[in-house]
């Protein structure tokens, strides 16, 4: 019995386990949300600074602003080159989350069984045990008839 109450605190610690690389998965499909939103931000600024400074065929600029705005969306381009890492580092955090996860539950599956087979067996051993007890009495109760009709037919 004490070794199914071993098993029952390891199931109990290996249940934690899986709770919180449940909620570190959370954690990180949460940043990989907002890594990607903020990269759909920087491509939506991007792509309307681009409109904005869509140059009319009567417009004359000066080569400075064109030069800054060059530099400005070169500048832009890098920050969302720069967030794309970051979007698949995140993804790479997402999927090492999945697999502790994955592993944490395969553990507690596992314990589980473990100490299922455990009980069965132990039921089994008690339901063994019963039957050898009645196989006793039921031997001693035929030996008890048998000697006591022995005895009355002298």
């Amino acid at each position: 019995m004490s070794n199914l109450n071993a098993l029952s605190v390891a199931i109990e610690a290996a249940t934690r386990k899986r709770d919180d690389a449940r909620k570190v998965v959370q954690a990180a499909l949460a940043a990989q949300q907002a890594a990607r939103a903020q990269l759909h931000q920087l491509d939506d600024y991007a792509r309307e600074t681009e409109a904005r400074w869509g140059v009319r065929a009567d417009a004359t600029l000066q080569p400075e602003v064109m030069y800054h705005h060059y530099q400005f969306m070169d500048r832009l381009g890098h920050a969302s080159g720069i967030q794309t890492g970051v979007v698949s580092d995140q993804s790479a955090r997402v999927d090492a989350a999945q697999s502790a996860l994955l592993q944490a539950e395969l553990r507690l599956s596992s314990l589980r069984k473990v100490i299922e087979k455990r009980r069965h067996d132990l039921e089994l051993q008690q339901m063994r045990r019963d039957q050898k007890q009645t196989d006793e009495r039921a031997a001693l109760q035929y030996r008890g008839a048998g000697q006591g009709s022995q005895g009355q037919e002298y």
